[in-house]
């Protein structure tokens, strides 16, 4: 078919390798570049560096609602289908209304489940056991549209964000093909969401990320597990922000002031939350490398019986 991409971060990028693969990609829309790093250098996003890689124009859009100029274009291309991966704009009707087949979208999540933003973490704060990826025809609400296929995976009890996000941008990928193939040859009927049994999945901040004590050991280590690479679940120890970036479940019978400090040992600081304890094995002072608890207490000293804000 012939295609425009539209995508932005790591998450789209081994789907418009694939389709440039299989495919007629004429031309990709990525969101402009942003200033990264202490230098704030600006950095192409990185759907950008793989278009580039292999010679296809690049367009930057800052918005594509009332945009002529942008809309002009995309009908002087005549795509047959517009493949839409996390790109971060929603799509006004006059570009929907374009190509062909209609514009597909590939989400991280088993809609009507978790529309939104980030589907990938709110699965594993929400403590669900299994997600998936959704292809889905694009209308004018926010990932709103008729379903097209889904692969469903299991949510492994230690997994974090990253991890499943690196491995649902594979399937989404391999699913994304699949769509394309179908929709040419008439074999799928699209899917109506069921709205009474939707859900949402906001944008991250990092304010989600301070823990709150007073929940029980299985929410705190989901949220833990969801929030990372980024922003991060963090406390603070003596006015020091502290990012952790491994924990486990401690135990389960333990009734003690939420946020008290149990035990600290080379293996783990142990921690009461409302029900049970959560014990923390690596993490990362403001400023300071991510290491092992181990390393940790060799330069810094950690009080049992201590009241974590």
């Amino acid at each position: 078919m012939r295609a425009i991409f539209m995508g932005t971060p790591d998450f789209a990028v081994p789907t418009l390798r694939r389709l440039i693969e299989l495919h007629e990609v004429l031309a990709v829309f990525t969101q402009p570049d942003k200033p990264k790093g202490r230098g704030q250098k600006m950095q192409p996003p990185p759907v950008k560096e793989v278009a580039i890689k292999y010679n296809i124009p690049v367009y930057q859009p800052q918005k594509l609602k009332n945009n002529k100029e942008a809309i002009d274009l995309i009908k002087s291309l005549n795509p047959e289908v517009i493949v839409v991966v996390a790109y971060g704009q929603i799509l006004p009707k006059e570009i929907l209304d374009i190509p062909k087949y209609g514009c597909i979208n590939v989400h991280a999540s088993l809609l009507p489940k978790l529309r939104g933003a980030a589907p990938i973490n709110w699965a594993i704060i929400n403590g669900f056991k299994a997600t998936g990826v959704t292809t889905m025809l694009m209308d004018v609400g926010l990932d709103t549209g008729d379903m097209l296929l889904k692969r469903e995976v299991e949510i492994k009890d230690d997994e974090t964000a990253g991890e499943l996000h690196d491995r649902l941008m594979i399937i989404g990928a391999d699913l994304l093909i699949e769509t394309l193939g179908k929709i040419k040859d008439g074999s799928i009927i699209p899917e109506k969401q069921e709205d009474s049994i939707s859900s949402y999945a906001p944008m991250l901040s990092k304010d989600m990320g301070h823990i709150n004590w007073d929940k029980n050991n299985i929410e705190i280590y989901n949220l833990i597990r969801g929030l990372l690479p980024w922003p991060g679940a963090y406390f603070f120890y003596k006015n020091n922000m502290i990012k952790i970036w491994k924990a486990k479940i401690g135990n389960n019978n333990i009734n003690e002031v939420p946020g008290k400090i149990l035990d600290v040992t080379r293996d783990g600081i142990e921690i009461a939350c409302k029900e049970g304890s959560i014990i923390i094995t690596e993490l990362q002072e403001m400023g300071g490398k991510r290491m092992p608890v181990g390393s940790y207490l060799n330069g810094h000293n950690i009080e049992i019986g201590s009241i974590l804000e």
